[in-house]
This record gives C-alpha cells, sequence and structure tokens, in this order.
C-alpha cells in the first residue's frame, strides 16, 4: 500500500515517522510533500529512501491513502488543487476535527475518513481517533484502521463527541504535561529539591504509573485510592486538589470547545462558498 503525507508539521511528522519505525509501511512506499521544503527534507535526510514530491498533486498521483496534515483553514484550497486527480478507489484521510467527514465526502470523488492521531503515537502507544464516512468501502476501513493499529490502539468516534474525545487523547499530553511542570516548579520553589531532580522523579512516577494502567493492575480511581492512606500527607494533598481546582477542566473543555466552533464557522464559510462554484 503506498501512503501520502501532504504536510509533515509536527502530526505529519508524527505519522511519518511512527508508520516507519513500526514497519507499517517501508519508507519507499511513503511520498511526503510540505509547504516549507526544508521540513520536508530533514526527514529525506532521516530517511533516504522516502519519496520527497514538490507538490500535493504528486503526492496524489503516486499514493492509495493520503493523509492531509494541514491547518483547518487551508483544507478545501487544498482540496480543489487535489481534486481533479483523486480516483475512486483512494482514501483521503484527515487529521483534524473541525471538518467533518460527511463535508469531505461531498466534495471529493473517493472515500474519506478523519484519523486523529496523539503525540503517544510517536512510541507507538496511545490511543488515535477513527471515524469514517457512510460512503466508505470495506476494504479502505480495514486498511486504514491496520495502519492505525501499528502506531496506536484506534478507536471508531462518533462525529458528536470527536473534539471532546480529541481534548483527551491529542491534547491530553500537552493538558498533563503542563500540570506536572506545575507540581515540579511547587516542588523546587518549597524545598531544597533541584528541578532536575524533580523532573526526574515525576517522569519516573509517570511511566511507572502509565505500566499499572497498561497492565491492568489499577484503574485511575482504584491507583487514588491504593495510595491515598487516611490521614496520610496524601490525603492533605488531595484536599488542596479538590479545594483549588474546581470547575477548571470544565472550563478547559468549554475553552476547547469554543475555538473549536471557531474553526467550525470558518470551515462552513468555506464550504459554501466552494459548493457554489462547484
Amino acid at each position: 500500500m503506498k501512503i501520502g503525507v501532504i504536510g509533515t508539521g509536527n502530526m505529519g511528522t508524527i505519522l511519518i515517522s511512527s508508520f516507519i519505525d513500526s514497519c507499517a509501511v517501508i519508507p519507499s512506499h511513503l511520498t511526503i510533500v510540505n509547504r516549507s521544503i526544508e521540513k520536508a527534507a530533514t526527514l529525506k535526510r532521516q530517511y533516504p529512501s522516502l519519496n520527497l514530491v514538490k507538490s500535493a498533486e504528486e503526492v496524489v498521483k503516486k499514493s492509495d491513502m493520503i493523509f492531509v496534515c494541514v491547518k483547518p483553514h487551508e483544507y478545501f484550497p487544498l482540496l480543489k488543487k487535489i481534486r481533479p486527480g483523486l480516483k475512486h478507489q483512494q482514501l483521503v484521510v484527515s487529521i483534524t476535527s473541525p471538518i467533518k467527514v460527511s463535508e469531505l465526502q461531498s466534495f471529493v470523488p473517493c472515500d474519506v475518513a478523519r484519523a486523529i492521531p496523539s503525540i503517544t503515537n510517536r512510541a507507538l502507544s496511545g490511543a488515535s481517533l477513527v471515524t469514517f464516512s457512510s460512503q466508505c468501502s470495506e476494504a479502505n476501513k480495514v486498511k486504514l484502521l491496520y495502519l492505525m493499529s501499528q502506531i496506536s490502539t484506534p478507536i471508531e468516534t462518533e462525529e458528536e463527541i470527536t473534539r471532546v474525545s480529541s481534548d483527551i487523547v491529542s491534547c491530553g499530553p500537552a493538558f498533563l504535561s503542563y500540570l506536572i511542570q506545575q507540581f515540579i516548579e511547587g516542588a523546587v520553589a518549597e524545598t531544597d529539591i533541584s528541578n532536575e531532580q524533580a523532573a526526574i522523579l515525576a517522569t519516573e512516577m509517570l511511566i511507572g504509573m502509565g505500566k499499572l494502567l497498561e497492565k491492568d493492575y489499577f484503574s485511575l480511581e482504584t491507583l487514588q485510592r491504593k495510595v491515598t492512606v487516611k490521614g496520610g500527607v496524601t490525603g492533605e494533598g488531595l484536599k488542596v486538589l479538590e479545594a483549588e481546582t474546581g470547575e477548571m477542566f470544565r472550563h478547559l473543555i468549554q475553552s476547547t470547545h469554543k475555538k473549536f466552533d471557531e474553526d467550525r464557522e470558518g470551515i462552513k464559510i468555506q464550504f459554501k462558498e466552494e459548493s457554489r462554484q462547484k
């Protein structure tokens, strides 16, 4: 299977590197392009047999499955450009949540799907969110699910919960990293521990916690209970978290959904304009 990737920013690069490192795709079966050629050239130097081309149209010609890894507002100009070269049996895969698969399906002559990756996929771990259009062939569904299963646990996700699912799976590592960094900085500010020492301890704690969850020794809820001894220091710390986090995470979800709604409005305007021109 020949894979194409249009856009080699953070997520595009994660997909490319993960597909190759997992042996899901050999480099010579991958064709990439990026608006800034130097970003793509860096990947070419890392994986010499990658096919680096000069245009998105060339990616379409050489690929069975095309991952579109550009910003939401760049989608429809790009799709308009590559649409004439798309064939019925090909699969276009979006990695962004603001554009619905039904919108994509109405705009291109081939199968479409969405596959939202996470930075955790770079370690061939974590989840990815997969949504298929109603017209997507079973053959292309199987191919995409297999490919994503080599770098993640693909979870089929309904359109209605894609945004919040992405908050957890894709944005979550950034949110939790921020909280852990604040935890480290608090420890450094209030005690004699160095930032380096605290960072090592926090990192090892996270790795160990992940393994406990992975091996089903504990759930998040039972982990909390097991560590918390009645009248102990953990309980005192949890009281502070309960008091000070308050509705923080509700506000976080509200904020991400507000930005999502803004992006959706821009996409809808673009889509209506492009539809009138068809």
